[in-house]
């Protein structure tokens, strides 16, 4: 019998290790083998870097985005209904690009899709990257990085370079890759600057920058999750293409603007090449296009959370109804 390759493991039974290098804390968990189809998605994707983030209004959940285009796109044959109902150290896979782990109370009910599992015995590790992880995003802002890696292999990170037959869309391709590689692990130098409060627009009445930071980070995250992912799955599922290009500039110009005013210029400069060439794409090439902005503008995502200033909201906290009534 010959002997089987040393990088094929059977799917039931892969392994892939999470670790925080800047935590020294690593977490090893098993691809169980439910939605096979994102998993093997996952498994043929690593080695990747990313910047780690948490749930800001759902609980004690990790996400980071993943570059991973299929995620936008593949179904998942099995959900949990509610996700607060899964064990702690679940390990999922989402159309918005993420992957995530819970890792203690969830308070968001919502179907997710379970690829797999945290260890038991690397539980109490998982629990404290939450709460350092909590402490960057939400006070710190020093980046914590997340490697994922199958177990037993080396790290490392690369970002997919997707391609086009067009010659302006493959340009545009090559040039909203080289951006996510700059940004992917480093703050983008246009966030940087508005999150200092350089506005070369002036964007922010009266002087003012929270309102700006609020509007930004309301306007790229729906662009990314919601705009592109949805172009992505209509593309995908077969949507004409007339009605593709429609959907395009109904969705993605009017907020690409608008952030290119508040100081998001490269993002607004890819908008307007990639409007310009939109009516000679077919449908190979508009989901290539499509597929790379989604996971660029995800990454300014992922930084405009991170930076955002949450603790200048910290006086402001919740109170149940019986304190409410005994007040």
């Amino acid at each position: 019998m010959a002997e089987s390759s040393p990088n094929h493991t059977e799917p039931s039974h892969r392994h892939i290790e999470i670790a925080w290098p800047e935590l020294g804390l690593t977490v090893t968990a098993e691809l169980d083998g439910r939605n096979a189809e994102l998993a093997d998605a996952l498994w043929e994707a690593l080695p990747y870097r990313s910047l780690q983030g948490h749930a800001l209004v759902a609980g004690q959940h990790l996400y980071h985005v993943a570059p991973i285009p299929s995620l936008l796109h593949v179904p998942a044959s099995e959900k949990i209904a509610d996700r607060r109902d899964a064990p702690d150290g679940t390990v999922f896979l989402s159309a918005l690009q993420h992957l995530g782990i819970k890792y203690g109370t969830l308070t968001e009910p919502m179907p997710a899709a379970p690829v797999g599992r945290i260890r038991d015995e690397d539980i109490a590790a998982l629990l404290e990257a939450g709460q350092a992880v909590w402490d960057s995003v939400y006070s710190t802002k020093q980046p914590i990085l997340v490697e994922v890696r199958r177990a037993g292999s080396e790290g490392g990170h690369r970002i997919p370079h997707l391609t086009a037959a067009d010659a302006d869309a493959n340009r545009l391709i090559h040039d909203v890759h080289a951006e996510t590689e700059l940004i992917w692990l480093t703050e983008p130098a246009e966030l940087a600057a508005l999150h200092r409060g350089v506005i070369p627009s002036g964007a922010g009445s009266f002087d003012t920058v929270l309102p700006t930071l609020l509007f930004v980070n309301g306007e790229t995250r729906p662009l990314g999750y919601a705009s592109y992912g949805g172009l992505v799955r209509a593309a995908v599922q077969g949507m004409p293409m007339d009605s593709l290009r429609h959907m395009t500039r109904l969705l993605v110009g009017v907020p690409a603007e608008f952030l290119g005013y508040c100081g998001l210029e490269p993002l607004w400069a890819f908008t307007q090449r990639f409007l310009a060439c939109l009516d000679q794409l077919d449908r190979d090439d508009f989901l290539a296009v499509v597929s790379q902005l989604a996971l660029y503008v995800n990454t300014l995502g992922g930084w405009n959370l991170h930076l955002y200033p949450w603790d200048s909201g910290d006086h402001l906290r919740q109170q149940r109804p019986a304190e409410v009534a005994r007040s």
